[in-house]
């Protein structure tokens, strides 16, 4: 479940870094990358969580040369561990 998780958030983050947030997509995806973050959380918690996104941060940065950071504060609300 995690690689196919990694996948998916790594294509909408990728877009959503890629694109203004007046998209078509923009907001479909961005919800989408919320129900991942309470997945994550509901399966392993805020670890699983602090895992993925630190993975996804690496993938791309390494890919596209572009920092993810700015859009871990959409997990907020999900866990109060979680504060960004």
């Amino acid at each position: 479940m995690d690689a196919y998780l990694e996948e998916e958030l790594y294509d909408l983050l990728t877009f959503c870094i890629q694109n203004s947030p007046s998209s078509a997509d923009y907001s479909s995806k961005k919800e989408r990358i919320q129900e991942i973050g309470r997945e994550l959380y509901n399966d392993g918690g805020v670890d699983s969580m602090v895992n993925m996104y630190f993975a996804i941060q690496n993938r791309i940065k390494e890919e596209i040369q572009k920092d993810a950071n700015s859009y871990r504060s959409w997990w907020n609300g999900i866990t109060d561990e979680w504060k960004y």
